[in-house]
């Protein structure tokens, strides 16, 4: 983090009379190590690099004196910038995040962006897309399954509809995450923050991969990734799994060829499609929390749209 590194400063230690046994402010690594998502700890380290930029802080003992002023001031910038509510709620829980830490430490004396108020949540029912039944069903009949890239592609789209995996979560699995227990087979989910979780898998899933993999050849290849690209740009690293980013041009190839026209559609769209349809099929909210690895159920709660299911409107039940 140039010129923003939190680093302790040496120099004359403090008194108790003046800082209230305050310590040294402790270096922010150590604070980012306690972040476990890569994505997460990247976002706060560019908002609290913002907000140090934003009030003048060069010394990591400037941070004693920030005040609940300084973080209002950072918030009207931030809202007069047109950020959106979920941007500004990041950024002021990153710092807030990082009070906290210091409080912990015994490194500042309270945490002035408690108690300031941050933008509501726009929508409970979340920005993603979710599709219908029947563009679920053309998604999956769209890959040619009699060529290697079809069966490949036609496992990987199952696996996202009937799992409810998150891209990241497909791209990490391996063949050797394919596991019975208790005499079901089961997908080893690396979820986020490192936590594992075990999803059955769904016999459709099952038989595709399995065509995929006879067809491919690595299915005795334990520790590979499952998922592969077809051209492989690592000739040194032949197990390689398929990117993010190889997944995204996947979807979005299939979706044009079957004309599917959702707005804001992508990967995330096939999450939000699994987890709508077991809750609009009665599956128990706390359990599709468990199999989406959610931490919190508010978020899984975001995906129950059967309060707002099309079919259920006044407009169907009117007849002239």
């Amino acid at each position: 983090m140039a010129n923003v590194t939190l680093v302790a400063q040496t120099g004359s230690m403090l008194t108790a009379a003046e800082f209230h046994q305050l310590a040294d402010v402790p270096p922010a690594m150590t604070w980012f190590a306690n972040i476990d998502n890569p994505q997460t700890r990247r976002a706060y380290r560019n908002d609290l690099a913002e907000f140090m930029a934003f009030a003048g802080i060069t010394l990591p003992d400037q941070f004693r004196i920030v005040t609940r002023a300084h973080v209002l001031a950072w918030r009207l910038s931030l809202e007069t910038r047109a950020l959106s509510g979920a941007t500004i709620r990041r950024k002021l829980a990153a710092l807030s995040s990082l009070f906290e830490y210091l409080c912990e430490s015994n490194a500042v004396a309270g945490n002035p962006v408690k108690g300031v108020k941050r933008p509501k949540t726009e929508s409970q029912e979340g920005k993603t897309p979710a599709i219908g039944d029947h563009q679920a069903r053309s998604l999956l009949n769209a890959p040619d399954g009699s060529t290697l890239r079809g069966k490949r592609d036609r496992a990987i789209l199952s696996t996202l509809l009937y799992h409810g995996l998150r891209r990241a979560e497909l791209c990490a699995l391996t063949v050797g995450d394919i596991q019975q227990r208790r005499g079901v087979m089961h997908l080893r989910v690396h979820g986020k923050g490192g936590k594992l979780r075990y999803v059955p898998l769904h016999p459709g899933t099952a038989e595709s991969i399995d065509a995929y993999l006879q067809a491919a050849g690595h299915a005795t290849e334990i520790p590979g990734g499952l998922f592969r690209p077809m051209k492989n740009n690592r000739p040194d690293d032949s197990s390689a799994s398929i990117t993010a980013d190889g997944v995204y041009k996947m979807l979005a190839g299939y979706a044009a060829s079957i004309k599917m026209d959702v707005a804001g559609f992508g990967p995330h769209s096939l999450r939000a499609t699994a987890a709508t349809n077991a809750l609009d099929h009665n599956a128990d909210i706390a359990k599709v929390q468990e199999w989406l690895g959610h931490a919190n159920i508010a978020t899984t709660r975001i995906y129950d749209r059967r309060s707002t299911r099309p079919e259920d409107s006044p407009t169907f039940k009117v007849a002239y």
